[in-house]
């Protein structure tokens, strides 16, 4: 009865070259609909095996994930998608994708959200997603392929709710991150 939260693998997208903050909505609609290029590390296929139940993002770098791992989702729902960067009507300056990465979700973090979901939509939705990924853990081993920001997000409602971290959630391609139930469920206290 545990819930692994994966991060995909290393996607297909190339980054090079300077960009406007405009231009990157391009950008991330490309990245959106990358593959992964890599294979799964020994541990992340190892930790794979033990799930009795697979979900996933319909994003296709969580789905080309799976596939990589020769697994397939019993589920994919959006709830589990990454959260979007907000955007900027800026032409200029032209600088690194990297750049605005950061400072995009630094301002999407202090609470700009533009029209994307915002920071406390994105907890709310991690709250739902946790709640789901416990309710299914009753039936066994939980694997999602997911993302960077949501599977942080969901592992921060998971602890909230008792669950132990054996291994916390990670920036890297294909980390793992593994939760066991609460020795003591809520309410027994």
């Amino acid at each position: 009865m545990t819930i692994i939260l994966m991060r995909h693998g290393k996607p297909d997208h190339v980054s090079d070259g300077r960009l406007s903050a405009l231009a990157m909505a391009d950008w991330c609609e490309t990245y959106d609909m990358s593959l992964v290029q890599d294979m799964p590390p020994e541990r992340c296929r190892q930790v794979a095996a033990t799930a009795d139940y697979v979900v996933a993002s319909p994003l296709p770098r969580a789905q080309s994930s799976l596939e990589k791992l020769g697994l397939q989702a019993a589920a994919v729902d959006p709830l589990f998608s990454e959260v979007s960067l907000p955007l900027m009507r800026l032409g200029y300056p032209n600088l690194p994708p990297a750049f605005w990465l950061f400072m995009l979700r630094i301002m999407w973090l202090g609470g700009y959200a533009g029209s994307v979901e915002s920071y406390r939509q994105a907890q709310q939705r991690a709250q739902l997603a946790a709640d789901r990924l416990i309710e299914l853990a009753k039936q066994g081993n939980v694997l999602l392929a997911g993302h960077g920001i949501m599977n942080k997000l969901i592992a921060r409602q998971l602890r909230k709710q008792g669950w132990l971290a054996e291994k916390h959630a990670s920036s890297r391609y294909w980390s793992t991150a593994i939760y066991h139930p609460p020795l003591i469920p809520p309410g027994d206290s």
